[in-house]
């Protein structure tokens, strides 16, 4: 199956803007749909100090031209990242989209290569249309409003499957549809949720493979007859099990990684008429992350995440046996798809590379690399490689993260420390290229550290489990406090000047952060936060709204409500003195931009110093180039104020 992966499109780093006419010279220009509300203008010496570090570029596999066996990629030359088409290893990059918003995933339709099928939004605004590119132009295919999935394709390449909310603007009901005729497209099913996809089409296009996401621990798979619109169960819905990655062999054979009856995610086979899981390959001691299968079923490919870094192993299907490609350094692969004619595309990145796209040959097992993108005239071989530190938490338990420490020969002595705590929260940091971060770390010295907390994926199911609900959410917070506890004991880094920042559910750690950890924080920088966990669960949009539910609670339950307050850094914004920089996305689907308001106005109302940026056309995270650059510089001179006392 030639899977849709569709890609995030990747927040690059990218050179200052040109002073605007009218702006002073020794200022760079503010973009136009920025609102810097507290926050100094950007000297324009600093622009020039970072500029080889905001020119990275990375570039992510997205997929093969069945035909002409070319490959597809997300990269960006202007504004945002957008489509692009490489004919050979090493060719030159011909741009396919053109678009304002950004681009980050396309497809061609499998055996023929006769369309290609992207989708995007507006603004960050996650409300996904999909489109066709027809001479040079993307065509809607979507109704323009509700928000839509692009699933899979049908192996002949006829059909696709793809999710949307076009019924009551919340339920992902399930439509087929012939993109080269879209008056074709039908809802086959009608579902309760936001939570369905399909999976897969079995080969023969009677039914499809629909997953219905509950949970992180759970999630229940369908067999959709796509003539009647029957759902039916396959195995027991009753048991707490997540499956991913359903995938049909040549033969029929139903493949999918699962969890039934281990820790982690396992590769293999399940029966649609019993759900009897059947594990196969070596038995690991990490989650499989992903897989494909060949087209003449020959072999299967698949990653397993050791410890936040990837292996690539190949399972010939025949005999069983399976080989790890070696050649491959420490680092981070994605976007695994295999090409009709068998040869394996993957993007790659690592501390010391880019994000860049390569295949592998599944005989000889040769690399070969097909983008090398560019990073700003730096070596990036001088970067530094991160260590891992594991401690014991408060409760005993194990807990890990990465840290990059400057080069000691040229910053001797003790270095300030910044905490990047991710999102998700079922998300893991993981030890990959650090882009712009790099001049914190090269040139001014700054350690970076990585946390992995309880409720991160990568280290097994109860794991993950451990921060779920409200009356459990603050012992990942407390994971915070024991990981800033120990490194403050390292000899290399400053206790006095440590600061934390994080994104999405790291901004809601970030936020929690700066009340309980006042006194060990010089300063936090909070990204698209939950602030208030009762008004981001009624305020986040509808569609998604019961899947946070499960991790969070549920506001409308009234001992779980109290809690959630309880918990929620608003309650408590008065134990907040530190100053703090806070990122918001006016469109942001998920974390509305209601929750940085109200605690920006609460922090201000008592007298404390709070810095608000505020991205009229970014959603859950900036994407846009100018405000990419932007936000760079005015953290930097939050870190250097607060941080570095400069």
């Amino acid at each position: 199956m030639r899977k849709t992966a569709l890609i995030a499109a990747m927040i690059l780093p990218f050179a200052p803007a040109m002073a605007q006419e009218g702006s002073p010279a020794n200022i760079v220009p503010k973009p136009a749909a920025l609102i810097a509300d507290g926050i100094p203008e950007v000297p324009a010496e600093l622009a020039a100090e970072t500029r080889p570090y905001m020119e990275n570029r990375s570039a992510g596999f997205v997929g093969w031209h069945p035909v002409d066996k070319s490959m597809l990629i997300s990269t960006r030359f202007g504004n945002t990242a957008q489509i692009h088409r490489v004919a050979a290893p090493m060719g030159a990059r011909k741009q396919l989209t053109f678009e304002a918003e950004p681009v980050g995933g396309a497809t061609w339709a499998p055996k023929s290569g006769d369309i290609m099928l992207v989708q995007k939004d507006i603004g960050g605004n996650e409300f996904y249309q999909i489109y066709a590119m027809k001479n040079g132009r993307l065509e809607l295919l979507t109704d323009g409003k509700s928000r839509n999935g692009l699933n899979a394709w049908s192996k002949d390449g006829e059909l696709i499957a793809y999710s949307s909310t076009k019924r009551n603007g919340t339920d992902n009901d399930i439509y087929i549809m012939n993109p080269r005729d879209p008056a074709s497209a039908r809802m086959v099913a009608e579902v309760k949720g936001g939570g369905w996809a399909v999976a897969d089409f079995a080969p023969d296009k009677s039914w499809a493979l629909v997953a219905q996401y509950v949970s992180v621990q759970k999630v229940n798979l369908n067999r959709l007859d796509l003539a009647t619109g029957t759902m039916t169960p396959i195995g027991d819905h009753a048991k707490t099990i997540a499956y991913s990655g359903g995938q049909f062999a040549p033969d029929g054979t139903l493949w999918v990684t699962s969890d039934e009856g281990s820790d982690f995610q396992r590769l293999g086979t399940l029966d649609p008429a019993t759900g009897k899981f059947t594990p196969k390959g070596p038995t690991e001691k990490w989650d499989v992350d992903t897989f494909d299968i060949a087209d003449d079923g020959s072999f299967l490919a698949y990653v397993v995440n050791e410890a936040g870094m990837s292996k690539l192993r190949l399972m010939d299907l025949k005999t069983g046996a399976v080989k790890t490609v070696d050649a491959l350094p420490a680092g981070i692969i994605g976007g695994l798809d295999i090409a009709p004619w068998g040869e394996i595309g993957v993007t790659f990145t690592s501390a010391r590379s880019a994000a860049d796209a390569f295949s592998i040959d599944p005989k000889t097992l040769k690399i070969t690399r097909w983008t090398e993108s560019e990073t700003g005239g730096l070596d990036v071989t001088k970067n530094v490689e991160p260590e891992l530190v594991t401690i014991k938490s408060f409760d005993g338990l194990s807990v890990s993260g990465f840290l990059y420490r400057p080069d000691p020969a040229k910053f001797p002595g003790k270095r300030p420390m910044i905490m990047n705590v991710h999102g998700g929260p079922e998300g893991q940091s993981r030890p990959g290229f650090q882009g712009r971060s790099n001049y914190l770390l090269n040139e001014l010295g700054v350690a970076i550290f990585y946390p992995n907390v309880r409720g991160s994926t990568g280290y097994g199911k109860t794991f993950v489990s451990l921060d779920n609900g409200p009356f459990k959410r603050e012992d990942s917070v407390k994971d915070m406090g024991a990981f800033i506890d120990h490194l403050a004991k390292d000899g290399g880094l400053d206790a006095n000047r440590f600061g934390l920042t994080g994104g999405s559910y790291g901004g809601y750690m970030c936020y929690a952060a700066a009340v309980q950890f006042k006194a060990k924080l010089r300063a936090t920088n909070c990204i698209v936060a939950i602030s208030n966990f009762v008004t981001f669960l009624e305020n986040t949009q509808s569609y998604r709204r019961d899947l946070r539910r499960v991790e969070y609670g549920d506001e409308r339950d009234p001992a779980q409500r109290a809690k959630l307050l309880e918990i929620s850094p608003l309650t408590r914004v008065s134990e907040i003195e530190k100053p703090m920089m806070v990122v918001t996305g006016s469109n942001d689907p998920r974390v509305p931009q209601s929750e940085a308001d109200q605690i920006v106005k609460a922090i201000r109302d008592k007298g404390g110093s709070a810095w608000h940026l505020v991205g009229t056309n970014e959603g859950h995270g900036f994407a846009k180039k100018e405000n990419v650059d932007y936000q760079f510089w005015t953290s930097l001179m939050f870190w250097q104020k607060n941080l570095l006392n400069k």
